[in-house]
Parts: structure tokens; C-alpha cells; sequence
């Protein structure tokens, strides 16, 4: 698969889903079974995947930040304590 193929294919992930094959790739590279370019590629895919997954999470907080301000930015919906 080509670098930017590989670029394409993980925007198309979910949080969700790439958080997983993260965790797999981790998995796999703790067991130390891999010969060196596997495991070198593999590293480079985690490292993609962890920036992929960091940049979703930032998203879901600005979405999140945007919704306790409200449309009319007065502070709108806040949090119910729920104890």
C-alpha cells in the first residue's frame, strides 16, 4: 500500500476503530516475534494511528466546548450534577 493510501486509510477510521488496531499493533510488538521491518513498520502504522486518534479526540472536545457555550455563545447547556 502506498504512504498516501495508507494516510487515506486511516482518516477513514473511527475513533474507535483505530484506537483498536492500535492496541493490537502494541499487542503484537510486545510479544517481540516480529522481524525488524515488520516491527518498524508496524511502529510507524501505531504512531499514524495515535496521531489519527489524538486529532479525534481534540475534535470531540471542541464539538463538546462548542455545545456548553450554546448557539448564542451565553454559556448555553451545562453539565446536570447527578448526585
Amino acid at each position: 500500500m502506498a504512504k498516501s493510501d495508507k494516510k487515506a486509510d486511516i482518516a477513514s477510521l473511527s475513533f474507535e476503530g483505530a484506537l483498536a488496531e492500535l492496541e493490537e499493533i502494541v499487542r503484537k510488538l510486545e510479544q517481540g516475534k516480529s522481524d525488524l521491518e515488520d516491527a518498524l513498520g508496524a511502529y510507524e502504522r501505531g504512531a499514524a494511528l495515535k496521531k489519527h486518534c489524538e486529532t479525534k479526540l481534540k475534535e470531540a472536545k471542541a464539538r463538546v466546548e462548542k455545545i456548553k457555550m450554546g448557539a448564542d455563545g451565553a454559556g448555553g447547556l451545562e453539565p446536570t450534577n447527578l448526585e
